[in-house]
């Protein structure tokens, strides 16, 4: 099994598919931990197969990525395998960004596709990268700006123990958001593409999910969603609820042989 995945791809039944999710900035595959219950609750039909990036959780010990193309490129060729069945993408956030790119990435070398990708809470592609932080901020400013967001729990904040493990990870992934643009030409992707957006999301707006128009070429649509830019934490049963009902729309394509 790939070092990408924090569980098989096998597990999942013949009347379920693999929901990919990829995580935001700083996080890791224990953001997914709860989904499944939530998402069989609400009829999804899929198996949450979170991607574990490196340098976080079961993989702290490798080198992380900063530049986003080279870690496309290697999950591309790590989860070639896996990505030959039918299968959806969901990624929120940095998330987002990566789950497009390999998207397009492997529309562009003529590999499957998934069925579907669904996107939270970052703005389209060829839009500046949201900024959290200035590069040169502080520890301080940096944990107040995601604080700010909702990305660390207020209960978690007096632990220095934790925050010291987040940081790095937090400013390489940072890092690699914003080391890329792209051109307002660039080949829309040849699947549906289903967006979510926070109301009160201070970092991502509204207007700027909906600018993700311009880059579906087989279908395109917005949910809104109560709450900022991390809704998915936030208001996670609501979110989740509406995260299944599109994926039921694909959850029975059959699997070939």
């Amino acid at each position: 099994m790939t070092r990408y995945l924090a569980r098989s791809v096998t597990e999942h039944s013949d009347d379920t598919i693999p929901l990919f999710c990829f995580p935001y900035a700083g996080g890791g595959a224990s953001a997914f931990g709860r989904w499944q219950r939530s998402l069989d609750a609400h009829g999804a039909g899929v198996t949450v197969v979170p991607i574990q990036l490196p340098g976080r959780e079961g993989r702290i010990g490798e080198p992380r990525f900063t530049d986003l193309w080279a870690l496309v490129e290697d999950m591309d060729d790590q989860l070639d395998d896996v990505l030959c069945r039918p299968h959806l993408f969901y990624g929120h956030s940095m998330g987002a960004l990566l789950a497009y790119s390999l998207a397009w990435r492997r529309q562009q070398r003529g590999a499957p596709l998934p069925l579907a990708v669904a996107l939270s809470a970052y703005r389209a592609p060829h839009l500046p990268a949201p900024r959290i932080a200035e590069p040169g901020a502080s520890d301080e400013e940096l944990i107040a700006s995601l604080a700010a967001l909702g990305g660390i729990p207020q209960v978690l904040l007096n632990h220095p123990d934790f925050l010291s493990a987040l940081l790095p990870v937090a400013r390489d992934d940072l890092m690699l958001c914003t080391g890329y643009t792209a051109s307002p030409d660039t080949e829309p992707l040849r699947v549906p593409l289903h967006l979510f957006a926070g109301r009160r999301d201070r970092l991502v707006t509204v207007p700027e999910v909906l600018s993700w128009r311009r880059h579906a070429g087989r279908g395109f649509e917005v949910r809104t969603m109560p709450g900022g830019h991390f809704f998915v934490r936030a208001h996670e049963d609501e979110f989740l609820r509406e995260l299944a009902a599109t994926t039921r729309q694909y959850a029975r394509v059959p699997v070939a042989a």
